[in-house]
């Protein structure tokens, strides 16, 4: 039987979600076919070269352990480590800086510089978001004024993003296991993120979505794609997360919940032949 390293870090605490409730759920159904292992984060390293696959799933933000993330990716190029998701993403797993390449390239996403003199670029608003690249989970995220924001030198906006603050009428999310539409959730309440219900995409949404599926081209793995509904009815950008995505499972029908770990064990099994 092929072994599995499963990364997560069972005690993170994160706003309006467990992540352990979640990973449990899942190892519980992945031990039926291969054998599995959990480990923390940061002990990655320890144990790496003894497992078939390393699956990284809800290890928190990397920000907490960058030196030792960024030493695991090192080894991944270097040692040839197999992991799952694979490691060749443009999306989160490095960093937010590729939403300032989409708005640069016109994609239809929230508009992300990162210098005072890119202002132009963004819409003109009262109010602007400044967040770290490597932020997750809302951390270090601040409201600037425009006055504010065009007080400030770009040597203090030093590895943030700035981006225009947007009054949307809700949150949506579309969950991908590789090239594949699974479900999709969205926040009736906007006041309320975690609190997700099941949301049917029209043909329209899924080609958004699949947009930046397509631009990301993950050998294999599992993607969300965020997005916000804009006044004028418009689906923007919010992140691709493409490292560590939480999933909502125990928010999902027993059907769809099924069909999504039957999916992923494909894709993993895909992963292990590769």
């Amino acid at each position: 039987m092929q072994t599995l390293l499963f990364v997560t870090d069972l005690n993170y605490e994160a706003k309006g979600r467990n992540y352990y409730e979640e990973d449990l759920y899942l190892t519980s159904k992945l031990r039926k076919d291969f054998q599995l292992v959990i480990c923390h984060p940061e002990d990655i390293e320890t144990f790496e070269k003894d497992f078939d696959l390393i699956v990284f799933r809800n290890a928190g933000p990397v920000a907490n352990f960058k030196d030792k993330y960024q030493a695991f990716r090192k080894r991944v190029a270097t040692d040839h480590l197999k992991t799952y998701n694979s490691f060749i993403g443009k999306a989160d797993m490095n960093g937010k800086e590729y939403l300032i390449e989409l708005t640069n390239a016109q994609f239809p996403v929230i508009p992300t510089i990162d210098t005072v003199h890119s202002l132009d670029k963004l819409p003109n608003v009262d109010t602007y978001i400044v967040k770290p690249k490597d932020g997750a989970d809302s951390i270090g995220l601040e409201f600037v004024t425009k006055d504010a924001l065009n007080g400030k030198v770009d040597s203090e906006l030093k590895n943030t993003l700035v981006q225009p603050f947007i009054n949307f009428e809700y949150e949506v999310s579309f969950y991908f296991i590789d090239t594949e539409f699974q479900y999709a959730l969205y926040a009736p309440d906007k006041e309320k993120r975690w609190e997700l219900k099941e949301y049917v995409p029209t043909e329209e949404d899924l080609a958004f979505a699949q947009r930046f599926i397509e631009w990301n081209n993950l050998d294999w793995g599992i993607q969300r794609v965020d997005a916000c509904r804009n006044e004028h009815g418009e689906l923007l950008l919010v992140e691709l997360e493409d490292l560590n995505p939480y999933l909502s499972l125990l928010e999902l029908t027993d059907e769809t919940r099924q069909n999504f770990v039957k999916a992923l064990k494909k894709s993993i099994q895909k992963a292990l032949e590769a």
